[in-house]
């Protein structure tokens, strides 16, 4: 079940991340699921240990450039929206 929420962030960030969720086929709903749902997926104790706590700085900071790993991330996003249907 969906659930709406409200968060407010600067607009640069924002236009830049509708441009990255664009480029991948994905809504910037479910591209920041994905985040969260990455960000959850297991007990981190603090920000610096997030595996895409590098990247999410990245693009906070406006130096927006994302490097994928050659094989990982594609399954675990496959699999993400494979269990949303």
């Amino acid at each position: 079940m969906d659930t709406k929420i409200t968060l407010s962030f600067n607009k640069d960030v924002i236009d830049r991340a509708k441009n990255f969720a664009e480029q991948n086929n994905i809504s910037l709903s479910r591209l920041t699921e994905f985040l969260y749902a990455q960000m959850t997926s297991k007990n981190f104790k603090s920000l610096d240990e997030l595996p895409i706590s590098d990247w999410v700085t990245m693009v906070s900071e406006g130096q927006v450039e994302y490097k994928r790993t050659p094989s990982g991330r594609k399954e675990m996003k496959d699999e993400f929206f494979e269990r949303k249907k």
